[in-house]
């Protein structure tokens, strides 16, 4: 028989550190869900290093194209490659899980990331960049949807609070990654790459001191099921569900083919447009990843307060006028303009993600893997297709072409008002 994932009849769930004479005394009211600031804490360091990992990869690419005399085309398929192997894989580990809960599959896919890791720095052609963009996809597929299970479970009920800070942590490694790549990597050469299996082994450390508070999480739950007992269930019919559901989709799919516009080609386009060496097209990279990383913190706080369709518009439809602009400014207001754009394009998506999970709270696994999924997927098609557009035309051309997307906001008024849980 399946084991029924603490989600599918727990609204809330509490910290084991709870013990059965807690239990008993307080048999005759609801248990309030505790925060868990060291796992939440725990969870945003090893995205960090998860991330700064991951980050090295488009960080590389200059030196990349260079060596083995790539074309914009076969630097998308690279992106493409680690980005739809993380989204096929994303979903279908966040279904599984929410049946049956598998504590240290974190330190599984930490594992794929530190081998693809290692097979990035020996690669000597074209496919085993691919095998190893694939190998660290995998690993991004286990970890993002089960991270983010976790993260919501030590939220007590923070769920904003706790996604923003779990994914400020990915945001600021994707931030340190180039840096790290022009001081590390760019003056080393890509062997120089597994040096940062250092960060993996650490991430591993600390993945496995969350799995074991998610085995005594789940010990906990097993041994007091009538703990907490707070059905979740959506008031809206099915069809307006995931109608809101595709509308959140569409505005996943604006807000990450802009975003790899930047993460993937805006050192080319420093260099191509302005002239600027390879380092410091990086430092500029590190730049606007640096505002996303603040961004993201933002975005769920203010949601638990205000409303994470709140957060959702402006976050969308804000970036606008920047987005507009930066393909006429000069080499300093384009530098400018991008942070802006990433702090407020990046508040948007721990928003999505709580808000989605809302509508269906029986199912956060498989809604953080769709979204985690999509976003990676799309990315990475997104990444192909521009790279072959910048082929086709100039890489001026594609960010004439992507100043548009966030008009794709203005969907967000198709969306149902849920009252904030903050």
């Amino acid at each position: 028989m399946a084991t029924e994932s603490p989600e599918s009849t727990l609204a809330d769930e509490v910290s084991p550190e709870i013990t059965p004479s807690t239990e008993v005394a307080d048999a005759t009211k609801v248990s309030r869900p505790q925060l868990v600031i060291a796992i939440l804490g725990a969870l945003s360091v090893s995205h960090l290093l998860n991330d700064v990992m991951q980050s090295l990869l488009p960080a590389v690419y200059p030196l990349l194209k260079e060596n083995y005399s790539l074309s914009f085309f076969q630097v998308g398929l690279i992106t493409f490659t680690f980005h739809v192997t993380a989204s096929l894989l994303q979903p279908l580990v966040g279904m599984v899980t929410d049946r049956r809960p598998w504590p240290y599959s974190l330190v599984v896919g930490m594992g794929f990331t530190l081998v693809g890791l290692n097979l990035l720095a020996l690669a000597g052609s074209f496919e085993s960049i691919l095998i190893a963009a694939a190998m660290v996809g995998i690993g991004s597929s286990v970890f993002h949807p089960e991270a983010s299970r976790v993260a919501r479970l030590a939220s007590g009920g923070r769920y904003g609070f706790a996604q923003s800070l779990f994914q400020v942590g990915g945001n600021a490694g994707s931030a340190i990654g180039p840096l790290l790549a022009a001081f590390v990597v760019a003056p080393w050469g890509q062997p120089s790459i597994a040096w940062f299996s250092i960060g993996a082994i650490a991430a591993l450390m600390i993945l496995g001191y969350v799995g074991r508070w998610y085995q005594r999480h789940l010990n906990d739950l097993k041994a007091n099921p009538r703990k907490v007992r707070i059905e979740q269930t959506s008031t809206l019919t099915p069809g307006r569900v995931y109608g809101a559901v595709g509308v959140l989709l569409m505005l996943v799919f604006s807000k990450y083919i802009y975003l790899v516009s930047l993460s993937s080609y805006y050192t080319f386009y420093l260099m191509d447009k302005f002239d600027v060496p390879v380092q410091s097209a990086q430092l500029y990279l590190f730049i606007f990843l640096g505002a996303v990383a603040v961004g993201t913190l933002g975005g769920g706080p203010v949601g638990d307060r205000l409303g994470f369709k709140t957060v959702i518009w402006f976050s969308i439809l804000g970036v606008l006028p920047f987005t507009l602009i930066l393909p006429y400014a000069n080499l300093f207001g384009t530098v400018v303009l991008t942070v802006p754009i990433g702090l407020i394009l990046a508040s948007a998506f721990s928003a999505i993600i709580v808000y989605a999970q809302e509508l269906l709270p029986s199912k956060v696994g498989m809604i953080a893997g769709m979204f985690f999924g999509f976003a990676f997927g799309i990315a990475g098609i997104g990444a192909a297709v521009l790279g072959w557009l910048a082929d086709q035309t100039s890489i001026e051309y594609v960010y004439h072409v992507c100043s548009f997307l966030p008009l794709v906001g203005l969907l967000t008024a198709l969306l149902p008002n849920l009252e904030s849980r903050g």
